[in-house]
């Protein structure tokens, strides 16, 4: 097979200096295929047809049987037109000549043209594109299924050194959480061995993430030859012909993106807000354990705000709310929220409720929401902190984490409660929904389940110091 004239990936060892790091050489097969691809030949009607829709051209040859489609393209391969069926008036096919056969695909509009998944803005190019795909199944069907058996992403350990090249390095140690048994004794929770288990160890001049998270593939259209950073092949067709990663930029093949390690470094030049961003993405970026605005928001109300009336349940001026929000998206670790700036601390903890709640994923995730819902509804005690325990583990350690400190936090804001009249089941009234959003948006699960968001908030601020 022709595979046999691929360029290789060259064979010599990798330096672990990223400084030492050489590219990959991309692989030509696949690239050199599409340049002989059929080009597409219009086989226009002589005449005008009165009954041609606006958006064909002079490819369009009225009602024709396939037989007279056949006969006029004329074994040409590439030739196209496109006909009314007769089988189905009112539908239109596509007549392709391909591989010394005619080939019919019924033909759809809407503003764009398609016959499967793409979009295209002309027949032709969809002709192109098919003609290009066909080419290459056909000719390379064997390679285009095993190309994925030897990618550069692992040989050359090509992420990783990308990633170096970045100055993303690991250099902290993070203990994994571990199991606890719950026993009642003299109503006290107990646990063997008592273990707080997010111990963090940070170098001297930089943290470092270690969380996994996926990619954030979408289809994708590039312009020019474009290779594949997972096998180092080419990503042939005329659009849409593999998908990108919007938060770290890797691109790859649609089939290659389902084996892709989750190891996504999201770019900050490619995350545009603090606001309304994915957590793992955002403490990726900025390689922190937790969000700045979790950090920064406490930061501020654990120095001022204490002692203030109705923390949390009092609100802030919403203008102000907002004026927060911009000068995070805007300046990142880098905003005031000194009390020079905003006075009034509501104004931070409304800002830090408002960050919580606009998470696309929220703190407890869609996942695992049930499970908290079911174990608030166990009449057991010890049987109930079991199951949240459990729930907790399930939790991306970006999720993990973040619930954490803040539970850390709204158990310091219950120590005050003489000041601030902030117990633990007030504050769980107010983060229950902020924390916890149902997986699916129905009005009276929601209500429902408040009571038990209530309940699961108020458990974890309580006992965070067994639970965490």
């Amino acid at each position: 097979m022709a595979a046999s004239s691929n360029s290789s990936l060259s064979g010599s060892s990798v330096s672990s200096d990223p400084e030492d790091y050489q590219p990959p050489i991309w692989k030509s097969y696949l690239y050199r295929l599409q340049q002989e691809a059929p080009r597409p030949k219009r086989m226009t009607c002589p005449q005008e047809m009165e009954t041609r829709p606006k958006y064909y051209g002079r490819e369009f040859h009225g009602m024709l049987s396939r037989e007279s489609a056949d006969e006029l393209l004329g074994g040409a391969e590439g030739a196209y037109l496109v006909r009314e069926s007769q089988r189905q008036p009112g539908t239109h096919t596509l007549a392709l000549r391909f591989g010394h056969q005619t080939l019919n695909y019924r033909l759809f509009y809407d503003g764009k043209h398609f016959v499967g998944e793409k979009r295209f803005e002309t027949v032709h190019d969809l002709v192109t594109d098919g003609l290009i795909t066909l080419y290459i199944e056909t000719k390379a069907a064997e390679y285009i299924a095993k190309m994925t058996t030897n990618p550069i992403y692992e040989h050359l350990g090509y992420t990783s050194l990308l990633k170096d090249k970045m100055g993303h390095r690991l250099c902290r140690r993070r203990t994994e959480p571990h199991r606890v048994t719950f026993q009642r004794e003299d109503r006290k929770i107990t646990t063997s061995p008592l273990v707080r288990h997010s111990t963090l160890k940070d170098c001297p001049s930089e943290k470092q993430s270690s969380y996994d998270k996926i990619h954030n593939f979408k289809v994708h259209t590039f312009r020019g030859p474009h290779w594949c950073e997972y096998c180092a092949n080419f990503m042939w067709g005329l659009i849409a012909q593999g998908v990108h990663c919007s938060d770290c930029g890797l691109n790859v093949h649609k089939q290659c993106s389902k084996l892709v390690p989750s190891d996504c470094q999201p770019d900050l030049r490619r995350i545009k807000k603090v606001f309304s961003c994915d957590l793992t993405t955002l403490v990726k970026a900025h390689n922190t354990t937790r969000p700045m605005v979790v950090d920064m928001c406490i930061k501020e109300i654990e120095l001022r705000g204490l002692q203030s009336e109705g923390l949390y349940r009092v609100s802030g001026f919403s203008e102000h709310i907002e004026d927060v929000r911009l000068a995070f998206d805007r300046d990142g670790e880098k905003a005031d929220i000194s009390a020079n700036v905003y006075n009034d601390i509501n104004i931070i903890a409304g800002a830090l409720k408002l960050y919580l709640r606009d998470l696309p994923i929220p703190v407890i995730t869609f996942h695992v929401y049930s499970k908290f819902i079911q174990a608030a509804k166990m009449p057991n005690p010890d049987t109930r902190l079991e199951a949240i325990h459990e729930g907790l583990l399930l939790l991306p350690p970006a999720h993990y984490e973040t619930l954490r400190y803040l539970m850390m936090h709204l158990k310091k804001v219950t120590m005050f409660e003489k000041d601030n009249f902030m117990n633990s089941e007030n504050l769980g009234i107010v983060f229950g929904p902020t924390l916890m959003q149902p997986p699916e948006q129905n009005a009276l699960a929601t209500l429902n389940d408040m009571r038990h968001q209530k309940l699961i908030i108020q458990l974890l601020i309580e006992h965070e110091d067994v639970l965490f």
